[in-house]
Order: C-alpha cells, then sequence, then structure tokens
C-alpha cells in the first residue's frame, strides 16, 4: 500500500513530463480506490482516452509520447486514470439563475465581474484591521486582461446585464498577475466597493461564513454557491496537483501551468461558465475552504486551490459579520502529505499582489490647436 508521502514525492518528480504529454491535463494525489480508502494512494493522472494519445503519436505532435509508458508503478505508487476533458478558465455567459439578478447589499455566491463578463462574488473578506470590506473573486473576472489598468466592478457582471454606471458597485483593487513563463498557484484578485455598506458579510443561501480552514484532505466534502451552477456539492478528488488550464485569449495567455491544485468533483456540474471566484464551504460549519477558478469543460471537476493561500498572499481574513465572532482559521489535519499545504513564506513573497490604478487613464489629445 503506497503512502501519500511517498505519492507526493514521486509526483513532484514526474508531473512536468507527463504534463508535456498530448492529452494529459493534471496530474495529482489522490485515493487509489475512492471506495476503499484504505488500500492507499496514487498518483491521479487527469487525461483523454489513451487512443487520443496514441493518435497523436502517429501524428508526430510536438506534445506527445506514448502515456502507457508512464502509468507502470515506480516505487510502488500505482497509477489511476481519470478520464477527463481540458481544463478552462470559468467567467463569461453562462445561462441565468438566480444569482445573476441584482443585489443589495451584495453577499457572496452572486455574479460580479466587469462590464464585458461574469464570474462569482466567492467571498466578503476583510483586510487585517477589520475596516476594510473587499470582494475576494478571480483575476480572470475582476481584471481588465491581466493588467493593472483600471477596472470597474459591477454587480451583476456584464453578461447579465449589469453596465457602468448604473451597476458599479466598485473597482479592482489588488490582483496576483497570471504568468505563461513560470508556474501559477493561484488566480486572485479583489475588488473594493465605493462604500462599505454596498457589501454584507454572508454567503448566499448557507449565511455566515464564519472564518475559514488553513487544511483539508483527500475525500472531505464541500459545498457551495456559483453564479451558474448555483447551490452544488463535491467531494476532494486529488490534491498536489500540477494542472495545464486554457486562458484562451485572455491576456494572451493561452494555455498556463499552475502547481499543487485541488480537483473537486461533483456528481453533477460545479464549475461552469460564470463560476469562476466561487468559495467552497466545509459541509459542516460553514468554512471557506477553496477557490473555484477553472474546471473541465463538462462542468464536473473544479479545479481550486485553498483560501488559505488567498489569505496569506493578501494578508486577509472572513469578513466579521455584523452580529456573532469571528473564528480564528482552523488548522485541520496534520498530516502534511494527504492534506493540502500552506504556502511557504518565500513563495508568498514572490506573489505579492499588484495594486490596481486607481482611476482610469485620461484620454490625451493628439492633435494639435490651429494657430
Amino acid at each position: 500500500m503506497a503512502s501519500f508521502r511517498r505519492a507526493y514525492l514521486l509526483k513532484q518528480r514526474i508531473a512536468g513530463k507527463m504534463l508535456r504529454l498530448n492529452g494529459v491535463h493534471g496530474v495529482g494525489v489522490g485515493l487509489r480506490d475512492p471506495k476503499h480508502p484504505k488500500r492507499g494512494a496514487a498518483i491521479i493522472v487527469y487525461a483523454d482516452t489513451l487512443s487520443k494519445a496514441a493518435a497523436a503519436k502517429k501524428n508526430k505532435s510536438p506534445r506527445t509520447t506514448a502515456l502507457p509508458r508512464y502509468l507502470k508503478p515506480r516505487a510502488g505508487v500505482p497509477f489511476r486514470i481519470v478520464r477527463s476533458p481540458r481544463f478552462c478558465k470559468r467567467s463569461g455567459n453562462g445561462p441565468s439563475t438566480r444569482f445573476t439578478r441584482r443585489i443589495r447589499p451584495v453577499v457572496a455566491g452572486y455574479s460580479v465581474g466587469t462590464s464585458d463578463s461574469s464570474g462569482t462574488a466567492g467571498l466578503i473578506v476583510s483586510d487585517a484591521s477589520g475596516c476594510e470590506r473587499l470582494i475576494l473573486s478571480n483575476n480572470h473576472v475582476l481584471v481588465n486582461n491581466n493588467t493593472r489598468r483600471f477596472s470597474a466592478t459591477v454587480q451583476p457582471g456584464g453578461a447579465d446585464g449589469g453596465t457602468v454606471p448604473k451597476d458599479r458597485i466598485g473597482q479592482l483593487d489588488r490582483f496576483v498577475k497570471l504568468s505563461r513563463k513560470r508556474a501559477n498557484y493561484l488566480d486572485a484578485a479583489t475588488a473594493k466597493p465605493l462604500r462599505r455598506s454596498l457589501l454584507r458579510p454572508a454567503y448566499a443561501v448557507f449565511g455566515i461564513v464564519p472564518g475559514h480552514v488553513r487544511s483539508y484532505k483527500v475525500g472531505d466534502r464541500l459545498k457551495k454557491v456559483g453564479r451558474t451552477t448555483g447551490v452544488g456539492t463535491g467531494t476532494v478528488e486529488s490534491i498536489h496537483t500540477d494542472v495545464q488550464v486554457d486562458y484562451g485569449d485572455y491576456g494572451n495567455l493561452g494555455t498556463i501551468t499552475f502547481k499543487n491544485q485541488s480537483v473537486i468533483r461533483g456528481k453533477r456540474p460545479v464549475s461552469l461558465e460564470g463560476d469562476s471566484g466561487s468559495v467552497w464551504l466545509t459541509s459542516k460549519g460553514n468554512l471557506a475552504a477553496a477557490v473555484n477558478f477553472a474546471g473541465s469543460e463538462n462542468g464536473m471537476l473544479s479545479i481550486s486551490y485553498p483560501i488559505e493561500w488567498f489569505m496569506q498572499v493578501f494578508g486577509t481574513r472572513a469578513a466579521k459579520p455584523a452580529s456573532g465572532r469571528l473564528l480564528r482559521a482552523q488548522r485541520g489535519k496534520s498530516n502534511r502529505f494527504i492534506c493540502i499545504r500552506p504556502l511557504p513564506a518565500k513563495l508568498v513573497k514572490s506573489l505579492r499582489p499588484i495594486t490596481a490604478s486607481p482611476r482610469p487613464l485620461r484620454r490625451h489629445a493628439t492633435a494639435k490647436k490651429a494657430p
């Protein structure tokens, strides 16, 4: 029986090469047999059918080699293939739901975005002092094409009819820039409201979020509300998962790599267009656990990162409700290989958020006046 430690160390060695194989979208660590957890850990490979990989080899694709030769157990660690379409970001114009309507004050779970597209307001957070309220969501939901240019935040988002100035509630505050050249860890941004009273520290359907967890493990059950899929539940299928995510023409990024993500599986779609930014909560206690930013094309898999990483990088916490107390971050299990891990201090420093421009650029006349 393979331990999670052995599986994690093997994944660290082979993930980079495997992600270059045609049809492979992610490599992580999970259970060898989810129905029998005591059978130990395995390397989880998210991929298209093997026949596609074999066909690509025949066509001599630049991103190919025979996948099967990678699937022989190594150091006693087995592999488990999970058939999956490619992964892609999840902002856009999915079908309208009850969570696409205008709501004031804004609570987590509803449509938010720019005048061009919609995602989800994942959580209402505050700075360390607790005085300032902010919206937590994704870079590709709140940011102007992965740049620090001024970006108005509207609720509902543009895909749901939100316009400026009628529906403007604030503007982009800070964000982590996404990169084509280096590995990414979180797709994250905050929006600052025009007035503090425009945001209410609550979560649609589930009510108050009294804090967040610093750790969760494979097999944990979570729940969330997303702009498109509404109320949904999922199970953590793999962690420490390196994935390739297609951002299309957003920021001219194309397909980029994220490291050590969590893959959460729903029994029905949990990550469709418009669900980007939605926050997973623990099934009991309503504690924030993970931030959804991408998913498989069929929506059955959510690609998420631990919300603890967001709190580390942005120096934030769940916003305190008007009544009731705010819990300290819950540590969860101590086993660092079967559970997600906080970001090392050095990495947190390298992911320092960028502050957005506080106002739109003025257009200067280029033509000179006639004398």
